[in-house]
């Protein structure tokens, strides 16, 4: 399936959760916070409001977007308002 976000929205693919942390302890899915960073997937067209492109790692508001799977993956549709940085 293939999505292009339109307006001011950007496709967002959520970046994996580790399971495990440093310590070695094993947290259940159920128990996992909602990751806030992710990769741009693609974008809208809206160029003037858009100021990310397609590839770049970006952080979002928590409750922001829409959730959808695509391909067995997770990823969310956001306003451009909704992400807060990129990052390098």
């Amino acid at each position: 399936m293939k999505i292009k976000p339109l307006g001011d929205r950007v496709l967002v693919k959520m970046e994996e959760v580790e399971e495990k942390t440093k310590g070695g302890i094993y947290i259940p899915q159920t128990a996992q916070e909602k990751t806030q960073i992710g990769k741009v997937v693609a974008v809208g067209d809206d160029k003037d409001a858009i100021k990310v492109k397609s590839g770049d790692k970006v952080m979002y508001d928590k409750y922001a977007g829409t959730n959808v799977k695509i391909d067995g993956a997770d990823h969310l549709i956001l306003k451009m308002a909704d992400i807060l940085a990129t990052i390098n």
